[in-house]
């Protein structure tokens, strides 16, 4: 069990395929509470978090954030401990020299579900934005937008050999947001 004063130095700990060769992520880590780091193709430090269950985190980053989940580095503990949690993750931030884009400008595109209006096209804009359209128009239009995005992410992460399996809550659809169930 880690304590305040034995933290692991991030560059002490291996990496772990985020997929492996059966398409599975590491299942070693569902349900274990600790901190991990993701890291892109080449090994450079995306994001650092902690979670009461890693595997769920790190799928849920996978979805958010497929092209900078290549590998992952995590530190379990037996017990929730907030600051001992923290303290680990701000020590391997600091040996990293310098914040993660994935702890600093774009957090929110780790942590918070996926906001699909951000990504509409041009003609799903004006079909939405359509002064024609009511209130159950503008949600039918908004879901398939949400539908149309989880396919693609769906479709990356096949192409990458992932065998999990993915399932979004369908509930936050109709509001234009994409998370795991």
């Amino acid at each position: 069990m880690t304590t305040e004063t034995n933290i692991p130095a991030l560059a002490s700990l291996e990496y772990i395929p985020f997929i492996d060769d059966n398409g599975q992520l590491p299942e070693q880590l569902q349900g274990k509470i600790g901190v991990y780091a993701i890291f892109d193709q080449d090994k450079l430090l995306q994001f650092v978090g902690y979670s009461r269950d890693v595997y769920l985190s790190i799928k849920q980053h996978l979805v958010r954030q497929p092209q900078y989940c290549y590998w992952v580095k995590a530190q379990t503990i037996e017990r929730p401990n907030r600051t001992v949690l923290e303290n680990i993750e701000h020590a391997w931030i600091a040996e990293n020299g310098s914040v993660p884009e994935g702890n600093a400008d774009s957090k929110d595109r780790w942590t918070q579900p996926i906001d699909v209006k951000l990504v509409m096209t041009a003609e799903e804009q004006a079909n939405y934005h359509n002064p024609a359209n009511d209130e159950m128009a503008q949600i039918k239009i908004i879901k398939n937008v949400a539908r149309r995005v989880e396919a693609e992410i769906i479709t990356v992460l096949e192409v990458r050999g992932l065998q999990t399996q993915i399932r979004f809550n369908p509930k936050l659809k109709e509001n234009g947001l994409l998370d795991l169930k």
